[in-house]
């Protein structure tokens, strides 16, 4: 046993470390030294390192502060410098300008001549869009409406950047009010304010993905307080922002309850309805995409691949890998239809470790491990989930993953299908330890660790 001012002092440390190594990436983009892959690997060693230490040592009320001081540096090391890994935001602020300008954003692409007189006047947005010559944009209605707030007053990158920060307080705020609700420490919340995975996505990329965020940690919080309305308010909102926090509809549902999915559907079908005079291309770029990135023929599929690269197995399709993977969320909402749906928080004072938790961390991550994304802002929304629900499975995952797609192995093709190798095979022996611990009851020793000196 340690004592607090010993944990605060290593916290801090490792802060500083995290805070150099985001300093180390922006530095990386005008002058190599260990590469975006060295500076990503040292970043998941202290992060691992302050996961360990604030899951077992003891914390007061200087801990929070320790956490979320260094958490803001991080991002504010990244903030106001350009986007060196992705343009997708440049995306985000022309759709912003569009709409400012009375057009549709899905009725046009960005190189269209009806837009001339945008691309003349925001020359520097329009030369950065990616796709910007065929592709309409991909983004729901939420989406639309966040980049036309956050482009109302300043058309910029640093603008919709500072947005995407706010919703990230929003975030961790959501979280610390539910781990204090369950009776966790809330300084658990390092898990997601100090993951080098959103520094470099969301606070230095600006990816969309932080609405998200904000939106299913508040959807969970008001799925604790039994407020359904709020709940498919929220989880409505997220999934107008992208579509695949869908899946934790099950996970999220009340047994008897119909207001929370009746919301959902409504705010979808308002969303929608707001941009319908554009007619079917309000659903923007979503065939291209599905083309592009191999969910039509199923090269995406990582699993798909390795099970047809197997002797006997080389006839499996498409049509039989989706198969499995409806019969397997079918399994899941089954688990959580009768475990989780029924779970009432009024009269017990704490629940550490409530079921729709862990259900939405399973429909989540098992998404994603079926799904097999390339890009690392994807699975972004894991990590509040993780905050909330500790385990080895997502913790290796998303290391490895954002270790693993900065290196010369992140290219599509043969190399890529063993950098997904070595990824899932990291899975595959994290979610053996997870076995292991639970076994032996040494994930409830983390629930004994003390839940009111960080208050």
């Amino acid at each position: 046993m340690g004592r607090p001012w010993l944990t605060n002092a290593v916290l801090c440390a490792l802060g500083v470390g995290l805070v150099e190594m985001t300093r180390q990436f922006v530095a990386e983009h005008f002058r190599y030294k260990i590469g975006y892959s060295g500076v990503s690997g040292w970043s998941d060693v202290l992060f691992v390192a302050a996961v360990a230490i604030v899951l077992t040592q003891p914390v007061n009320r200087a801990t929070l502060w320790i956490v979320l001081g260094f958490a803001v540096a991080m991002r504010g090391v990244v903030l106001f410098t350009p986007p060196y890994l992705s343009t997708d935001i440049y995306r985000y602020v022309w759709d912003g300008i569009v709409q400012h300008a009375h057009i549709s954003p899905y009725r046009y692409v960005p190189g269209d001549a009806a837009l001339a007189a945008l691309q003349a006047r925001y020359p520097d947005i329009f030369a950065h869009i990616n796709r910007r010559d065929y592709a309409h944009t991909i983004y729901p209605p939420v989406a639309q409406m966040i980049y036309w707030l956050a482009t109302l007053f300043s058309p910029t990158v640093q603008s919709m950047k500072l947005w995407m920060f706010g919703f990230e307080c929003v975030t961790a705020a959501g979280l610390i009010a539910l781990l204090k609700r369950m009776g966790r420490r809330t300084t658990d919340v390092l898990l997601y304010a100090w993951c080098p995975l959103l520094v470099w996505e969301i606070g230095g990329a600006g990816h969309i993905d932080a609405a998200i965020l904000a939106f299913v940690s508040l959807a969970l919080l008001f799925r604790y307080r039994e407020q359904p309305v709020m709940t498919g308010l929220f989880l409505g909102l997220a999934v107008m922002t992208k579509f695949y926090p869908l899946i934790l509809l099950p996970a999220l549902w009340r047994r008897g309850d119909w207001k929370m999915p009746a919301t959902v559907v409504a705010v979808c079908a308002a969303g929608y309805a707001l941009y319908a005079s554009v007619g079917k291309l309000v659903f923007g770029f979503l065939g291209g995409y599905a083309y592009e990135e191999g969910l039509d023929s199923g090269t995406r599929y990582f699993l798909l691949d390795y099970a047809q690269r197997l002797s006997g197995l080389h006839w499996l399709t498409k049509a039989n890998y989706q198969v499995f993977c409806a019969a397997l969320f079918a399994v899941l909402a089954t688990w959580a239809w009768r475990y989780a749906s029924n779970e009432r928080f009024r009269a017990t004072a704490r629940v550490p470790r409530p079921k729709f938790v862990e259900a939405s961390m399973m429909f989540a991550l098992t998404l994603m491990l079926l799904f097999s994304p390339h890009y690392p802002w994807y699975i972004a929304w894991l990590v509040p989930l993780m905050a909330l629900y500790p385990n080895w499975v997502t913790l290796t995952y998303v290391c490895a993953f954002f270790y693993g797609f900065t290196t010369e192995w992140a290219v599509p093709g043969p190399r890529m299908f063993v950098l997904n190798s070595w990824i899932y095979f990291a899975v595959l022996c994290a979610f053996v330890v997870e076995i292991v611990w639970r076994q032996w009851g040494l994930d409830r020793w983390l629930d004994c660790r003390g839940t009111t000196n960080a208050e």
